[in-house]
């Protein structure tokens, strides 16, 4: 399975220098990351974001997932 990222994901280098964001707003993906490093779960990044979809969150996490699982 492959996940097409342009429906949740989006660069633009005048959007945050270029950082992936979720599509529609100026939250970038690293803001997801770190709250799980954090050990934060989902509903509190969402509560923290409320511009993001769950959907949006839960496919980002899909495609690292799939990204770390292909082999080199």
């Amino acid at each position: 399975m492959s996940l097409d990222s342009t429906t949740f994901l989006s660069r633009d280098p005048n959007v945050l220098g270029g950082a992936a964001v979720f599509a529609g707003t100026r939250v970038p993906v690293e803001s997801l990351l770190a709250h799980l490093r954090a050990g934060d779960d989902l509903e509190a990044f969402l509560s923290d974001f409320p511009t993001v979809t769950r959907d949006q969150a839960v496919a980002a996490l899909n495609l690292a997932a799939e990204l770390l699982s292909q082999p080199d």
